[in-house]
């Protein structure tokens, strides 16, 4: 076979390739074969009937279309074993030659991961920053487990910090006073002083009894969630339902008991100290893995196809969607609070993606170059782990289908690679 490469793009490549005799007749024979199981000959078993009495007795369009599909895909897969291309997408195909069986020229153009250049990973070296574990930070653990235990108790006095009011709201634009979608709620629960509602919000609560109404004007932060509210000034009418006075459960040995298992307080700050620092150092791994593989991929040079990052786009967009979902939010009252048309949403996400793909190709190159490998073991090792932790039959089922292992290796594959990068950047 002879093969004619033509760079169309950086990641689109066209192939001519033209067939030699001795391979086509070689399909000819396959294909044959395969049908010779299919047609029913008068004293022959399917399968066993001459090859030639076979071709005499088919169709000869169902010959040729088999013939050239066999051919097609034979020729098309070993060009991009012989290239070392990497496709991304199915070819676009057009037959250029064909005489039956004899002569067979076509042309594949195919999207394909472009030249990769790495940096010299192994001398990038970061510090993983780790976060000390402090006495206030086990006091703030410990204060919101008293929060969680404390007893609410109604009051008519006016409200104070630490206190929860129970409020009816609602916002209208303070220049155009139209109605602000989404700045309404009913008998809503907050905490004055939570720092969980609107910057601004709450202080305005401070001082208010059970029945009283108050209207304020507060400007959005410029960098908040829902872009058609950046920095907008906003006119809210709140009414008091409620006033509780929260008391917090005593912090003594009879506490520390009943939160876990542990007799003094004494032990209960053990062992919120150390899971705070097991979740400091799990957190100071994470960033420095993500600083890392960042500094990496920023340094590394990759022509990226555009159908890879499209596709990424697709699988935040729904990746996102079923996070809307889980809020009960559309995706159209989504786009809306974003200001935002599909298009522009789409948009928005490319760069990201393109970090993305730019990222995962990166990792495949330095596995490729540093020899990882998963092997059966290692794979079989973490579906097990898995199994035991999901217990459901269905579930462990779909844990041994084949694409569900090859997402699995893939996944031990990227971490390995992250290891021995970590590896490279602590020295």
């Amino acid at each position: 076979m002879q093969i004619t490469s033509k760079e169309l793009s950086p990641t689109k490549i066209e192939l001519t390739l033209t067939a030699d005799a001795a391979q086509l007749a070689t399909v000819k024979e396959h294909v044959v074969k395969d049908l010779s199981r299919e047609v029913n000959m008068a004293g022959f078993r399917k399968g066993h009937a001459p090859l030639a009495l076979v071709e005499k007795n088919v169709d000869p369009a169902t010959l040729q279309s088999r013939f050239l599909d066999h051919a097609l895909n034979d020729m098309y897969g070993e060009a991009i074993g012989k290239q070392k291309l990497r496709p991304v997408a199915q070819p676009e195909v057009s037959v250029t030659k064909f005489v039956p069986f004899t002569v067979l020229e076509f042309k594949a153009t195919v999207e394909v991961v472009g030249k990769i250049t790495l940096p010299d990973y192994k001398k990038i070296k970061l510090a993983k920053k780790v976060a000390a574990t402090t006495d206030k930070d086990v006091t703030a653990v410990l204060d919101d487990l008293r929060r969680r235990d404390a007893e609410k108790e109604p009051v008519q006095r006016a409200s104070k910090d630490g206190d929860e009011v129970v409020i009816d709201f609602s916002g209208v634009d303070a220049k155009t006073k139209q109605a602000i979608d989404g700045a309404t709620g009913t008998n809503y629960p907050l905490v004055i002083g939570s720092n969980t509602f609107i910057p601004g919000f709450e202080p305005k609560l401070v001082g208010l009894k059970p029945t009283e109404e108050k209207t304020f004007t507060i400007t959005f932060p410029a960098d908040y969630s829902t872009v058609a509210l950046q920095s907008k000034k906003v006119t809210f009418t709140v009414t008091v339902k409620t006033v509780r006075e929260i008391k917090l459960a005593t912090l003594d040995d009879e506490f520390a008991a009943k939160v876990g298992p542990f007799k003094t307080v004494a032990e209960l700050k053990t062992d919120v100290k150390k899971q705070l620092e097991a979740e400091n150092e799990n957190r100071a791994q994470r960033e420095f893995e993500n600083e890392l593989l960042a500094t990496i991929a920023e340094k590394a040079k990759a022509d990226i196809p555009t159908v890879l990052v499209d596709e990424e786009i697709e699988r935040m967009e729904q990746e996102e969607k079923r996070n809307l979902l889980y809020r009960g939010q559309t995706w159209a009252e989504h786009l809306k609070s974003e200001g935002r048309t599909e298009k522009e949403h789409k948009e928005n996400l490319r760069e990201p993606a393109e970090v993305r793909v730019k990222t995962g190709l990166v990792l495949g190159e330095v596995a490729e170059a540093e020899q990882i490998n998963v092997t059966d073991a290692e794979l079989n090792t973490r579906i097990a782990v898995l199994k035991k932790q999901y217990t459901d039959k269905q579930m462990q089922a779909e844990l041994d289908k084949r694409e569900n292992r090859r997402e699995l290796m893939s996944r031990l594959l990227t971490e390995k690679t992250i290891a021995r990068l970590s590896e490279y950047a602590s020295k």
